[in-house]
């Protein structure tokens, strides 16, 4: 008898026992492959040797320092790596232990700003729907997953919720693109002006939405109509790459599609591509800068912050994409996933949409294609779909509520950057098969 506390009590799960490549392994030998690097994670595979032998080194060099009496080498030299590669104006790094605890970093830090240059009355927050930015309260709360909301609503902070940035359910059948993104970019100026500029203290988004929506890209120019609405009013804008961003889209950062720079930007899943748990709040000179000319201190800390293992197999990392073209080689692979995608699947009369950037691409899931229509949510045709994949020997990440978190099914997929040609057939095969599954039962 298992003495965990499963995600899922009544499901009995094989047990991983081995990584080669893009592959897991289970105890009795059968092989997954790693579709959807667990949750977009595993970008490097599950057995990089240079990775391994870094996280070792470093375990005999030093295992841990707490950061209120040290920093470390790996914290510095991961720090500066991301730095100089961030966007423009993102020069400190505040390191977590994963993608919540950036996102919590970040809410707390942009309070913190506001409060620092004499704006005390900003206290509100705006996100979208069909978000996702983590799982403990304030990550909760700023994001628009409805059924993980749904039983914690009361503990949580206030927050307001725009339409996302969907092109395939949002934009009109008589409105250009150009056009769609600036009317659903204007309701967030019409929220702050609904609120009151003076209480707003930050905006927050994924630059391709992930989990929730499944890999759904803004169309162009909405970012930067987002970006101009934010210095006008004076608010911070957090993005959030935890799970679009360190290559998953073809750059590094998935916020240089769009020719902006946040002024909080979170990180983590890829930043150490499993080896460590890790994640990043990076922070604008100008935030570090009221925070040092006035308090001299972030009133925020948690035991982790920048663990010298966990620096160490994330700069490895790091240095593994930077020398070996692993993030051009994304976008490559990506269009030759995307273009085998719509050769099997683009004119299937359930498969909707086929979308995403580089290696981060979802499929949405529809009862009529012509219509859009959803399934009905009782048939649960994502879980129907994950449970097939996974017997065909594949891991994605199918979900439900894609359009309000009640109707909708998409699967996303965000396969390891080492991925080979002769993958894809077996993915797109793999896909076939759970597709005729689920929609059979």
């Amino acid at each position: 008898m298992s003495h965990i506390l499963h995600r899922h009590t009544k499901s009995a799960l094989p047990t991983a026992v081995g990584g080669d490549g893009c592959y897991l392994i289970d105890a009795n030998g059968k092989r997954y492959f790693d579709g959807s690097g667990g949750a977009a994670v595993s970008c490097l595979g599950h057995s990089n040797k240079t990775v391994i032998a870094a996280i070792k080194a470093q375990l005999d060099k030093l295992a841990f320092a707490h950061t209120g009496f040290f920093t470390s080498e790996p914290a510095e030299e991961l720090a500066e790596f991301l730095a100089t590669r961030a966007p423009d104006g993102l020069k400190r790094v505040y390191f977590v232990s994963g993608g919540s605890e950036a996102v919590e970093a970040a809410i707390k830090l942009a309070r913190q700003y506001q409060i620092e240059r004499g704006q005390a009355s900003r206290h509100r927050l705006i996100s979208r729907r069909q978000s996702y930015h983590g799982n403990t309260l304030g990550a909760l709360a700023a994001g628009g997953n409805a059924w993980r909301r749904e039983p914690f609503a009361p503990l949580m902070i206030e927050t307001s919720h725009i339409a996302p940035c969907y092109e395939y359910r949002g934009r009109l059948a008589d409105e250009s693109a150009d056009a769609y993104g600036l009317r659903v970019a204007y309701e967030l100026e019409a929220e702050i002006l609904r609120l009151g500029p003076g209480t707003v203290m930050a905006f927050i988004a994924e630059p391709v939405v992930g989990a929730t929506l499944g890999a759904v890209p803004a169309v162009e120019g909405y970012f930067k109509r987002i970006r101009e609405i934010c210095d006008r009013y004076g608010i911070v804008l957090i993005l959030d790459e935890v799970m679009c961003g360190m290559g998953r889209t073809g750059n590094l950062f998935a916020s240089d599609y769009e020719d902006i720079a946040p002024d909080i930007l979170c990180i983590a899943k890829g930043l150490a591509a499993g080896y460590q748990p890790i994640g990043a709040m990076l922070c604008s000179a100008d935030i570090y800068s009221a925070i040092e000319q006035g308090s001299g201190f972030f009133q925020h800390g948690h035991t982790y912050l920048g663990h010298p293992v966990a620096c160490a197999g994330a700069l490895a990392v790091m240095q593994v994409m930077a020398e070996s073209g692993l993030v051009s080689r994304v976008d490559r692979m990506g269009g030759k996933l995307r273009d085998a995608l719509h050769t099997v699947f683009g004119q299937h009369p359930h498969i909707g949409d086929i979308r995403g950037r580089g290696l981060f691409l979802g499929l949405e899931i529809v009862k009529d294609r012509e219509t859009k229509a959803p399934f009905d949510p009782a048939r649960a045709i994502h879980k129907r779909f994950k449970a097939a994949a996974f017997d065909a020997g594949l891991i994605c990440y199918p979900m439900g509520g894609t359009i309000d978190g009640r109707r909708g099914d998409h699967v996303l997929l965000a396969p390891p950057f080492i991925m080979e040609d002769a993958h894809i057939d077996e993915i797109t095969g793999k896909l076939s098969t759970a597709l005729e599954v689920a929609l059979a039962t």
